[in-house]
């Protein structure tokens, strides 16, 4: 029983014992097939063997010491982020909202050292940033906020997509030092901008002398078929934060920074107790490697596109659907109505989805997930939304 919890949460009425890659058990023997992955965060599956035997190696090893010393895997994961995105530096956190707050920190600070007395960051519409006081003022979603007035001031919101919205933002606010994005909102509704909405905002910062600042905290890490989503352009961002997917469980964040917006932080102006340890960083950088020996960017494009093709097929000319959308393995399936419903039906049919944004089904399965394996996921979700939308 949950007596003792805080009701933070609208549970579902299952609980997991233990898992195998794409599959989940509860505690009275059902079986799951896990389209949701932790939200986007268990990208290895479940129980995988090679992350295990890591992190029992490394717990035996060493598991905390503190930031004040060298941290030997923290610098070996800063070296591979780095040259996986382009990216100079990289300060480690503990989650996404913890990432985007040393982001919200660097962008005030470095715009302070250009004199700037109030500096304001762009931010969008139906974005997700986090659930900490300055990152869920940078989000845009008045259910996040409500109650915890008064907000975070320093955030200036335009319509997610809208470029132009942004240029005309520089005509009318001198103080502005930087854009915080996702290149594709996952909260908001799985929204994908224009393939040149990156690029437009790049030249815009540039012009300006803005950073151009990017939530990957669900979009990275090969969730959307490359390393970081802003790899499917030509744009290299000034800042990038990364959670959710790259410790495959294990709590780890990261802000990564470029040229002048990497020397911004000195000694005294961030830090974190747990950010970086060497277990967190085990759990990472075993990640990334099996992510790489086991092809698992191609498979999520491949995968992805299948899932995407095989519902649209399965449902065509089904009334209510509004449309199928998506990159690698983050997709959504938007209905022309409220379909929250849907996630206690499918979990009663042994499938765990997410629903964001009131009307969009959101798939973030793992990264491991097999043809086989996303036809059983097809069959089972066409089959609910054609019964939901009937």
């Amino acid at each position: 029983m949950a007596d003792h919890l805080m009701q933070t949460y609208a549970r579902q009425p299952v609980a997991f014992v233990r898992g195998e890659g794409v599959w989940l058990y509860d505690e009275n023997g059902g079986k799951y097939l896990d389209a949701l992955a932790g939200v986007a965060v268990n990208g290895l599956g479940h129980g995988h063997p090679k992350l295990a035997a890591a992190l029992c190696e490394q717990a035996g090893r060493l598991i905390h010491t503190s930031n004040i010393y060298r941290i030997l895997e923290q610098e070996r994961l800063a070296d591979r982020l780095c040259a996986l995105s382009g990216l100079d530096r990289a300060f480690f956190c503990n989650s996404g909202a913890e990432a985007n707050e040393a982001a919200i920190k660097l962008a005030r600070l470095h715009g302070h050292n250009r004199g700037i007395d109030n500096p304001a960051i762009v931010v969008m519409e139906k974005s997700f940033h986090g659930r900490t006081l300055a990152t869920l003022s940078a989000t845009g979603n008045r259910k996040v906020q409500a109650g915890f007035e008064p907000l975070v001031t320093g955030f200036v919101r335009v319509p997610f997509g809208d470029a132009e919205a942004v240029e005309k933002l520089a005509e009318h606010h001198n103080n502005i030092v930087a854009v915080l994005v996702e290149p594709f909102q996952g909260e908001g509704g799985v929204q994908i901008p224009q393939i040149d909405y990156l690029s437009r905002l790049r030249a815009i910062c540039d012009r300006n002398e803005w950073l151009l600042m990017l939530d990957e905290v669900q979009t990275g890490i090969a969730r959307t078929g490359t390393w970081f989503a802003f790899q499917h352009t030509d744009v290299l961002p000034d800042v990038m934060t990364l959670a959710k997917g790259l410790g495959s469980g294990v709590p780890v964040g990261t802000c990564l920074a470029r040229g002048a917006a990497a020397e911004v932080f000195t000694p005294g102006k961030h830090g974190s107790t747990f950010g970086g340890g060497p277990l967190a960083c085990t759990a990472a950088l075993t990640t990334l490697r099996v992510m790489e020996e086991d092809g698992l960017r191609e498979n999520a494009a491949h995968i992805g596109a299948y899932i995407r093709n095989d519902l649209a097929q399965r449902l065509q000319g089904v009334n209510g659907l509004v449309d199928i959308r998506g990159q690698g393995l983050m997709i959504g399936i938007e209905l022309d109505r409220p379909c929250g419903e849907l996630v206690g039906r499918a979990l009663s049919q042994g499938l765990l989805i997410n629903v964001t944004a009131d009307t969009v089904v959101r798939l973030l399965p793992p990264l491991i997930l097999r043809q086989e394996e996303a036809a059983i996921l097809t069959e089972k979700l066409a089959d609910l939304i054609r019964g939901f939308l009937a």
